[in-house]
């Protein structure tokens, strides 16, 4: 009698017993020393014979001779007992189920949406109405039963941060999806000078992703920590002050550039209307009338931007003095005071590291904090080629900037601080260029510092509050 057997492909330790099915081709076999064996291909031989793999090396069972059949795929002779090509599953072995991956190339007018159930399986690529969340759900049914799936099998998707924001994410939450945001920076693309770019090939290229970052590549592309909803709300008074702050100074500078023309110098304080109607020019002319209305209006976008910016400060500073904050303003409210309370710290800088990064993000280690502004340094090593290429410089520009500025500030204001010293000792005595330097690397020590403190650790080594500083 000639039984058929299977050629050894992989081995797998497995302490339970039974059979393993990984797929209608693919069959496995707990052989006796607890190694699980996968087999493919056809092979013959006549007797008892057996062999698995032993620690990387094919072993044969004692007293057995394998031949192999050199044509694999020749079909095998019938036997007098029929053999099953998969095993059945035991009862105590439970199925995972299928999962549906989707993708979202998202776009003004348009998502393209990219479906597919795992590897090699060629993604179903459709278009809708951007925004369009019936058509979505729509969609993702019509997926379903293209791929021979329930209607409760769950959902994994994915789509790049961008203009849209988070609120595609919470809306696909809402629908039972588990979804996350990407960091657009992070997904891999060809290096070559030109390559195809199109939404279809996008989102193909997203959702490949997307099961390689589902089986557990974490290092695929980077995931967008999303905040909550009050957590983002309360970002917007900082960052719309941030914006006046901009406007007004752009203002500012288009007022003394347009007197520049004409060579005039002037301070803008007090009334500024009526000084510009007792400047003279070079020659002792008042300035013209059509350039003068321009000064005039340019003026009054200056004062409306100064009233939001006084009314913003006030609202701000009503928010962290209130003796009963708004239960979602407790985490922010509470740490912006406690990092005002240090010397060089004022109430805007505390508020805008406790609403951009204390108060929702939770992060693990110092690397992570100054990754987060773009503070970290980007090596370059390759064979003897050792070099830097600098910082990173992702994350918020504003922040980053903010952060550094805090740090010409704690020189000045806490100089009996450890972090001050250190940079006096390897930076004091260097060139401007090398001060300049030193100082994004104070900037990155005292946010870590900053962010310890924050998380309840102790005040930086040789810092001193402003009650203290008072006393003293």
């Amino acid at each position: 009698m000639t039984v058929h057997w299977y050629r050894v492909k992989k081995t797998y330790a497995k302490p339970q017993g039974g059979f393993l099915a990984i797929g209608p081709r693919y069959p496995g076999v707990l052989s006796d020393d607890g190694l699980v064996v996968l087999f493919t291909h056809w092979a013959t031989h006549s007797g008892p014979r057996s062999y698995v793999r032993d620690s990387g090396m094919r072993r044969r069972a004692a007293g057995s001779r394998l031949q192999l059949n050199s044509h694999f795929r020749r079909k095998p002779m019938p036997t007098t007992t029929r053999h099953a090509r998969t095993p059945a599953l035991p009862q105590s072995m439970p199925v995972p189920p299928r999962v549906l991956y989707l993708a979202l190339d998202l776009g003004q007018r348009h998502w393209t949406l990219a479906f597919t159930v795992g590897r090699g399986q060629r993604p179903r690529v459709r278009t809708i109405p951007g925004g369009d969340l019936a058509r979505l759900t729509t969609e993702l049914a019509a997926a379903r039963r293209r791929f021979g799936l329930p209607p409760e099998s769950p959902v994994v998707s994915c789509y790049e941060a961008g203009r849209d924001g988070f609120w595609v994410h919470r809306a696909l939450l809402a629908h039972g999806v588990t979804n996350v945001v990407v960091d657009a920076a992070s997904i891999e693309v060809p290096r070559r000078a030109r390559r195809a770019k199109t939404d279809r090939l996008d989102a193909r290229k997203l959702v490949t992703m997307l099961v390689r970052h589902a089986e557990g590549e974490r290092e695929v592309w980077h995931v967008v920590h999303v905040p909550s909803e009050a957590d983002e709300d309360r970002r917007h008074l900082e960052r719309e002050r941030q914006t006046l702050v901009a406007e007004h100074t752009g203002l500012v500078n288009r007022i003394q550039g347009l007197l520049a023309t004409q060579g005039v110098v002037l301070t803008l304080r007090g009334d500024v209307p009526a000084q510009l109607a007792a400047v003279r020019r070079w020659d002792g002319t008042p300035l013209p009338p059509e350039l003068r209305a321009r000064l005039e209006r340019e003026w009054a976008r200056v004062t409306a931007v100064r009233a939001a910016l006084r009314t913003l400060t006030a609202r701000r500073h009503q928010r962290v003095t209130a003796a009963t904050p708004a239960a979602a303003d407790v985490p922010a409210v509470h740490l912006t005071r406690r990092l005002a309370a240090l010397g060089a710290i004022g109430e805007t800088t505390a508020w805008l590291l406790a609403t951009e990064m204390f108060s929702w993000r939770a992060f693990r280690n110092r690397r992570q904090v100054g990754g987060f502004v773009g503070l970290t340094a980007t090596p370059d090593q390759s064979g003897e080629r050792v070099r830097e290429l600098g910082l990173t410089r992702n994350g918020s520009v504003e922040l980053r900037a903010r952060v550094i500025e805090l740090a010409w500030s704690w020189l000045r204001f806490q100089p009996g601080s450890a972090l001050s010293q250190w940079y006096r000792r390897r930076y004091g005595s260097g060139t401007a260029r090398l001060r300049r330097i030193g100082i994004v690397a104070l900037a990155r020590r005292l946010l870590i510092a900053l962010w310890r403190y924050a998380i309840g650790g102790p005040l930086p080594a040789g810092a001193h509050q402003k009650g203290d500083a008072v006393a003293a």
